[in-house]
């Protein structure tokens, strides 16, 4: 019961997202509150049950032979407190390039599930695993050296890529036993994770697709084996990203993707049966080398190029229009990082402990995730949220999915307008009476109420 509570608070609540502020939303506060902080400090819920549920729906709601398709990244929820477990300077991805500045705060890790909408090749990103990768205090530096070997060996096994790799198997191993045994899963993942630790351990039936530098060695299949002695894994260098890219030689092709609210022509070049060392070789890999397309920031303004894109995938198979496709929709993650923090303060709550740290930010992303399929399953591929309609100022965008704050307001709507007992608001009537001169304000209470914190 209260896990329910909490769940529906951490959406409808006003203001900072602490645990007094879900007790406010609940008209709890002349209560005793020790049992809503025990609930996290004390595993009174299991996180991972949640985005198991969400994950499955996700499955079934997809086609039958489609593969799952995931994008795993990293994220920092800003800090203050200096006895707060796991948090301590990091680098600001909000830094400028000439100059980085350092931030107090705890890593989390999050991988969300792709879910396609419509025909176009949209498809909305929805969290199914949300992780604290807390780091070991650092001893003090006149501590015995004992303790700071010890430091060293929790350190390296607490890395944010081997936390990765474990989340990745782990989401395979849960696959496994339920109805997406069958499914193929594609992890789609940033320079970051890109990487030895992680590709030497993707699991059976696990495609990533990871962004490289411009400057990977990257190696052709051996031509030849010796007779006697160890066999060869590399044989010549291949050129590097960038030297295929700047290669007149090598065509390019054109492929269609969706991106950006609609459908565009990109230009690749693509390399098969390379190998690297940071697998070991292992596997053949694909290069994909995807050109910028250009845009103009303003309509006036000249046609500029964001930086290109260099990829890798672990199954040279691939069709070159899906691996570009599962690609582009990992961008949806930073949307998702963007809402979980800004709309629902997540990170916000003012705990101290290692599980409170864990528990709290892990049931507010719950709740977006859950917000995020019940807007699938209500409002299809590209519906609107069809009570509450945006000022008429407004830009109005054909076949836009609904936002965020649209979703919570629809839910604050549907709660409030049941509680009181209202089928209708007047401000949200669909043609209102146009009076610029009117001097006293009829609407009534409620609605007055409602509209001042939608």
């Amino acid at each position: 019961m209260r896990g329910r509570r909490h769940l529906l608070s951490q959406l409808l609540c006003l203001g900072r997202h602490t645990i007094t502020g879900l007790l406010r939303n609940q008209d709890r506060t002349q209560q005793d509150w020790t049992a809503d902080y025990r609930f996290y400090s004390e595993d009174r819920f299991q996180p991972e049950k949640l985005f198991d549920q969400v994950r499955g729906q996700i499955e079934k709601l997809s086609a039958a032979n489609a593969p799952l398709v995931v994008a795993m990244d990293d994220s920092l929820l800003r800090k203050t407190g200096r006895k707060i477990h796991g948090s301590r300077y990091q680098r600001d991805p909000l830094s400028p390039p000439f100059h980085v500045n350092f931030v107090r705060g705890l890593r989390v890790l999050q991988i969300s599930a792709a879910l396609p909408q419509g025909d176009e090749g949209a498809a909305r990103l929805i969290p199914v695993d949300f992780h604290h990768a807390a780091l070991p205090a650092k001893p003090h530096k006149k501590a015995p050296a004992e303790q700071h070997a010890l430091y060293e060996v929790e350190r390296a096994k607490k890395n944010i890529n081997i936390v990765g790799k474990d989340r990745l198997v782990r989401l395979r191993q849960q696959m496994d036993q339920g109805p997406g045994r069958n499914k193929l899963l594609v992890v789609t993942v940033d320079n970051r994770f890109t990487n030895s630790t992680v590709l030497r351990h993707v699991p059976e039936r696990t495609v990533l697709i990871g962004r490289i530098r411009k400057d990977a060695a990257l190696f052709h299949a051996p031509q030849t084996q010796p007779e006697r002695g160890r066999k060869k894994k590399y044989g010549r260098r291949c050129p590097t990203p960038e030297q295929i890219l700047k290669d007149e030689t090598i065509a390019w092709q054109s492929v269609e993707a969706y991106a950006a609210g609609g459908r565009y022509q990109f230009k690749v070049k693509t390399q098969d049966g390379v190998f690297s060392a940071m697998d070991k070789g292992q596997r053949p890999l694909r290069l994909v080398v995807i050109e910028p397309v250009p845009y103009r920031r303003t309509q006036t303004s000249k046609l500029e190029r964001r930086e290109p894109a260099y990829l890798i995938c672990t199954d040279p198979q691939l069709a070159l229009q899906e691996l570009l496709q599962m690609f582009l929709w990992r961008w949806d993650i930073e949307v998702n990082f963007r809402d979980e923090k800004t709309v629902l303060g997540v990170g916000q709550a003012q705990v101290r402990s290692e599980k409170s740290n864990q528990n709290a930010p892990a049931l507010a992303v719950a709740a977006y995730a859950m917000l995020l399929l019940a807007s699938v399953k209500t409002y299809a591929a590209d519906s609107q949220v069809d009570r509450l309609k945006n000022p008429r100022w407004y830009k109005q965008k054909h076949q836009q999915r609904p936002t965020t704050n649209a979703l919570i307001n629809q839910l604050r709507y549907e709660m409030w307008a049941s509680f009181l007992k209202r089928t209708h608001f007047q401000p949200f009537s669909p043609n209102p009476a146009s009076n610029q001169t009117a001097q006293k304000c009829d609407h009534p209470l409620a609605a007055a109420v409602f509209m001042s914190v939608a």
